[in-house]
């Protein structure tokens, strides 16, 4: 008898902790709709934030890492897709039921519009390297992001956030970059609150930055004679501030330069991943007009290669405007002499694969930390 009793306490006391508790807190309003967002829940993927968000773009890079950092907060994620194989790692990043997979075709407009009609936040993080025979670099950075936008603007959306490149000019060299700020303007004359993020060369596990230099063992081409100055920034830091920027109002009609603590050159980067990975990679400098050449022939391949375009951009030291960086948003960027040995240490051979690092003779790098995460 006593032991029933003491059961139906402890049942009654379990039952009261599964009670939420509301605060005002969990009431947002949206300022532009005035859309209630409740949160519901103790918090995390088996809660809800109360947000419905599309994520163009999602199969790319940084895609999945933004959708993982959504939806480990509980929000229902909209994934749009093109090729279902493309997607289905994305389905395991939510509880049951809030990554929702929907097939679109940038040129199939209802497609665009059944993925936005039920969101309050829309990312934008459509973009490729390089010109396809399906695709040219003005369809996708200028004529699908002001789809995107006017769709938006046409269902109330509530933010739109929109990813172009850091040196995005309209007078720029680079064709990716002139219509990288043609989609810009366009989108702001469309959502004139929409939200511009401007990330530096990304890197992290399944980068071509990195990756790309590290995988040429035996010789690696220079361009600029490796002079060319880049802000490398780590794809977590660049998904963890455009995750902020859902729930920061202060963040609407603002543009973001996004890169990392510090300047490296070309040759002081290759120089770090001999380092790292203790390879011994050769390098020859090569002329402008040969390795554009040697890129345009290597296009006809069936597989991705260097573009003609991407040497354009890497005769262009990265440079910023004085828009918001990561400081605006309270965030520190990780250093790549930190994380970098986490991303570079595939690259080595068995006979050095746990080997300490070593020292560096270099004025920038002094000590490197080894993690084995």
């Amino acid at each position: 008898m006593i032991t029933g009793i003491n059961l139906a306490k402890q049942s009654k006391q379990a039952a009261t902790g599964l009670v939420q508790k509301r605060f005002a807190h969990d009431l947002v309003i949206s300022p532009k709709t005035g859309r209630s967002i409740i949160r519901q829940g103790a918090g995390g993927r088996s809660s809800s934030n109360g947000h419905v968000v599309t994520v163009f773009g999602c199969t790319g890079f940084l895609g999945r890492y933004l959708v993982n950092r959504i939806a480990r907060d509980g929000a229902h994620v909209i994934v749009p897709y093109r090729d279902e194989d493309d997607m289905r790692h994305l389905k395991v990043m939510g509880d049951l039921g809030k990554i929702i997979p929907m097939e679109i075709h940038l040129r199939n407009k209802d497609s665009l519009e059944a993925a936005i009609r039920h969101s309050d936040t829309v990312y934008n993080l459509i973009g490729r390297d390089y010109e396809t025979k399906n695709f040219s670099f003005s369809e996708v950075n200028v004529e699908a992001a002001g789809i995107l936008a006017e769709l938006s603007q046409k269902h109330d959306v509530d933010r739109f956030i929109q990813v172009s490149a850091i040196n995005a000019l309209l007078d720029s060299p680079s064709r990716y970059l002139s219509t990288k700020a043609e989609g810009e303007e366009l989108v702001r004359s469309i959502f004139p609150s929409a939200t511009i993020v401007r990330p530096s060369f990304m890197y992290g596990q399944e980068d071509r930055f990195l990756a790309r230099l590290a995988m040429s063992r035996g010789l690696s081409i220079r361009i600029n004679g490796g002079n060319t100055k880049v802000r490398p920034v780590n794809v977590s830091d660049v998904a963890a501030a455009m995750f902020q920027m859902l729930d920061d109002s202060s963040t609407a009609g603002q543009t973001y330069e996004l890169v990392g603590d510090q300047v490296y050159t070309y040759s002081e980067l290759l120089e770090f991943i001999k380092e790292m990975t203790n390879l011994d990679i050769g390098d020859v400098n090569v002329p402008k007009p040969i390795a554009s050449l040697m890129a345009k022939v290597m296009n006809v391949l069936p597989w991705q290669t260097l573009g003609a375009d991407e040497i354009e951009r890497m005769m262009l030291d990265d440079k910023l405007t004085g828009a918001k960086t990561f400081a605006d948003l309270g965030i520190t960027p990780s250093s790549l002499e930190v994380t970098g040995i986490q991303y570079l240490r595939r690259f080595r051979t068995n006979l050095y694969n746990d080997e300490p690092l070593k020292k560096s003779t270099g004025s920038k790098k002094k000590v490197f930390h080894t993690s084995y995460l």
